[in-house]
């Protein structure tokens, strides 16, 4: 049979609590100092910033590192005929015997000599196999029109909306799991007995989501910087230009939906009593996360899915940029996702505070989320 710890101590300190937006700080800075002072969370936070930092940075200079200049042995008439290529080290020499001799003993990789039988009047000799940048530029191409220049690559952007999704799932993942891990830990150690001695539930779940807000923010927030940063030493255009939308709308959608998922996983801790029974109550935010995004990452060239999923809360954040990217959205639809979402992070903290304040000091068998929303 459960057992509830009663609200006594609370009862008897509310008289020496702290005003409510002084009692919000303290818990602010308590959960981020407690964080801050843990190595495994600064270490990875320090290494995914350099990591992302150095990869985009060498992102410039990757074209260079795996090109090679060919050498090619040249008559006149082919001087003439590869003029103006990057990847081509002319060799000239007097005639074509000359140019078979290197092509023979592998000085050169190949020779372009005049012919009179090729419609472009040069021939290439090789020995076994001639460069292709060499044949893809003597080769007749037909001409070519482009309808949409400007038309998005498809791997592109299932890229982009793969990054995105990974920066929000790991950050309402790790996070989530951080405020859950630290409710239900406090729990334990009735820590939290003595802390609602001195403030409300809701002052405490409040903190907690703001808390982990921040750091979540921050951390994301060095890890765009470190990029540009990379971006704007390699010389990265594609970075600093075509995706500075889509990140620009991405950064409000992620904060909101963070802190919706954030206070979702502070409700679910305080449903249980042992660290053991955790994943009862988090696996169905967890999948609320898990199944929008899945549908963002297989629907992405879909153009009605994605617009759906532009308005559902838990896939707007990638969903909306990506958009976005594609040029397929109207500039009145991201304010209304954003407002969608805002009003149902509004529900779910009203709805994660009930559920807090009402089984935080529950001890015992831990609570169904059919339970905890009856109770609430």
């Amino acid at each position: 049979m459960s057992t509830s710890v009663t609200n006594t101590a609370a009862a008897d300190g509310a008289t020496n609590r702290a005003g409510f937006t002084t009692a919000i700080g303290l818990v602010i800075e308590r959960e981020i100092m407690v964080r801050l002072k843990s190595k495994a969370f600064m270490i990875s936070t320090i290494l995914s910033i350099v990591i992302f930092g150095v990869l985009v940075g060498v992102s410039g200079a990757l074209p260079s590192l795996f090109s090679s200049t060919d050498k090619v042995a040249v008559t006149s008439a082919g001087a003439k005929a590869i003029e103006g290529l990057d990847d081509i080290e002319p060799v000239a020499v007097d005639d074509v015997g000359e140019a078979k001799s290197l092509v023979t003993s592998e000085k050169v990789e190949a020779a372009v000599v005049e012919s009179t039988d090729s419609p472009t009047g040069v021939a290439v000799l090789s020995l076994r196999s001639a460069p292709e940048s060499l044949i893809g530029s003597l080769s007749l191409t037909p001409e070519v029109e482009l309808l949409d220049p400007d038309a998005p690559d498809p791997t592109l952007t299932y890229l982009i909306g793969l990054g995105l999704g990974l920066v929000f799932f790991m950050a309402a993942m790790t996070f989530g799991n951080t405020i859950a891990s630290s409710v239900v830990e406090e729990k334990q150690s009735r820590i939290v007995e003595i802390l609602l001695a001195s403030t409300s539930a809701r002052v405490l779940m409040f903190g907690k989501v703001m808390a982990c807000t921040i750091l979540a923010f921050a951390q994301i927030g060095l890890t765009a910087v470190a990029v540009l940063a990379g971006a704007a030493v390699s010389g990265n255009d594609f970075v600093l230009g075509s995706v500075a939308e889509p990140i620009a709308w991405f950064v409000p959608l992620f904060v909101i939906g963070f802190i919706m998922v954030a206070a979702l996983y502070a409700a679910a801790a305080s449903m249980v009593s042992r660290v053991e029974d955790l994943p009862s109550t988090s696996t169905p935010i967890m999948m609320l996360i898990v199944l929008p995004y899945m549908g963002v990452i297989l629907f992405s060239s879909n153009e009605t899915v994605m617009a759906v999923l532009s308005y559902i809360p838990f896939s707007a954040a990638v969903a909306v940029p990506m958009r976005v990217f594609l040029g397929t959205i109207e500039w009145w639809e991201p304010l209304l996702s954003l407002l969608i979402l805002a009003v149902t992070t509004l529900l779910a903290l009203l709805l994660a505070t009930r559920i807090f304040e009402r089984s935080i000091l529950q001890s015992g068998p831990k609570l169904s989320w059919g339970q905890a929303l009856k109770r609430s």
